[in-house]
C-alpha cells in the first residue's frame, strides 16, 4: 500500500470508487466538488491523501487544521473491494503524523448518524465519542408577524453579550466548546472570545435578553450558493455539465455556526432574529446548529421551526504525545 497526496489528475480513480457510495441518499459528495475540494499545491493548511494498492486507488481522505491546534479529518472513502485490508488505518495515521507536524495536539471528525459502519472504524482507529447535534432550519422572513416572537425579548449583537451567554450555557457543555468553523464547510471547531468579536464585525452574532437577563445566543458562520442536482444529475455523478446549455440551478443557503437559548420563548425571539437576518442575506434555506439533546431537540419544533431528520455525531483523538 502507498500513500500519496491526491492531485487533480486523480478525479476519475476517485470518481470510480465513489461513484457508487451512498446512492439511496443522492450520492456521495465528492464527485461533485472534488477539483474545488482539493488544494493546489503543499502549504495551503490542508492535505487530501490517496491510498493506492498495486498502482490502484483505494482511499481517500483530507486532513485540515482549523486552528493552531485543532485538526479536521474529512471525506474518508474506501473503495468496496479494499475494505477490511486496512486502508482507513493507513489513512489515519497519515493524517495523525501530518496533523502534529503542524502543531494539531487534536483532531476531530464527523459522522451522519445513519453511517454505523462508520462508528466501529473511526473508535478502531482511536477516536472518542465527543458530542452530536442537529440543524433547526428557520425559514427566512421578513414578515412583521414575527414582531410577536420577539415580544419581551431584545436581540442585540454584541459579541460580548453573546460570548458571555455561550460560556455560561448548557450547549456549550453538550456541544463540548464546539461550533461550526466559519474556514472550512461541515466541520466544528473550539469557539473563542476572538471569534465573536470577529463575527460581529464580518457577519452578525446574536444575544438575546430577557427582563432577567441573557437568554440565547447565535452566530452567523457563512453564506453560501450550492447548487440543486437533479435526479439526471446524481447518474452523472452531479455533473451538470452534462447539459452544456443548461445554467445548473443554484440556491442560496446561511448557516448559523450554533444556537442556544434558555426557553421556548428565547428560542422564538432566537430564531425569528435569525429568520430575518437569513432573509436580508438573500437565503433561500437556512440551518443552525443546535445541540442533540431532548431539550433543544423539541424546543425547536415546539418554536414553530423545523429541524433535520438525523443527528450527527462529532469523535475526536488527542495527538499530544
Amino acid at each position: 500500500m502507498n500513500i500519496r497526496r491526491a492531485t487533480h489528475d486523480d478525479y476519475e480513480a476517485v470518481v470510480d470508487f465513489t461513484g457508487d457510495i451512498w446512492t439511496d441518499r443522492g450520492g456521495d459528495y465528492i464527485p461533485r466538488i472534488y477539483h474545488d475540494w482539493l488544494e493546489d499545491e503543499p502549504g495551503q493548511g490542508k492535505k487530501t491523501f490517496l491510498a493506492e494498492i498495486d498502482g490502484e486507488a483505494a482511499g481517500i481522505v483530507q486532513a485540515v487544521m482549523l486552528s493552531e491546534d485543532e485538526a479536521w479529518f474529512q471525506g474518508m472513502r474506501v473503495a468496496a473491494e479494499h475494505r477490511r485490508e486496512g486502508v482507513s488505518t493507513r489513512l489515519n495515521e497519515a493524517c495523525f503524523e501530518w496533523a502534529r507536524e503542524h502543531g494539531a495536539t487534536v483532531a476531530r471528525v464527523m459522522i451522519f448518524s445513519w453511517n454505523a459502519a462508520s462508528f466501529g472504524a473511526t473508535r478502531a482507529n482511536g477516536y472518542e465519542p465527543l458530542t452530536e447535534f442537529r440543524f433547526a432550519q428557520p425559514d427566512p422572513a421578513t414578515d412583521a408577524d414575527l414582531d410577536a416572537a420577539l415580544d419581551g425579548y431584545r436581540v442585540s449583537s454584541d459579541p460580548t453579550a453573546a460570548w458571555r451567554y455561550w460560556t455560561h450555557s448548557d450547549a456549550r457543555e453538550h456541544l463540548d466548546g464546539l461550533g461550526l468553523a466559519p474556514e472550512e464547510s461541515w466541520a466544528v471547531r473550539e469557539l473563542t472570545r476572538e471569534d465573536f468579536d470577529r463575527l460581529a464585525d464580518e457577519s452578525v452574532v446574536f444575544a438575546v435578553e430577557d427582563e432577567d437577563g441573557l437568554a440565547g445566543a447565535a452566530y452567523r458562520s457563512r453564506t453560501y450558493d450550492r447548487e440543486v442536482h437533479s435526479a439526471a444529475d446524481d447518474e452523472n455523478n452531479g455533473d451538470s455539465s452534462a447539459d452544456a446549455d443548461t445554467d445548473p440551478e443554484t440556491e442560496t443557503w446561511a448557516e448559523y455556526g450554533v444556537g442556544a437559548w434558555d426557553s421556548v420563548d428565547a428560542a422564538r425571539a432566537l430564531f425569528a432574529a435569525i429568520a430575518r437576518d437569513a432573509a436580508d442575506c438573500g437565503a433561500d434555506k437556512t440551518r443552525v446548529l443546535i445541540p442533540e439533546t431532548p431539550r433543544y431537540v423539541t424546543d425547536a419544533p415546539y418554536a414553530g421551526v423545523g429541524i433535520s431528520e438525523e443527528p450527527d455525531f462529532v469523535l475526536g483523538i488527542d495527538l499530544t504525545p
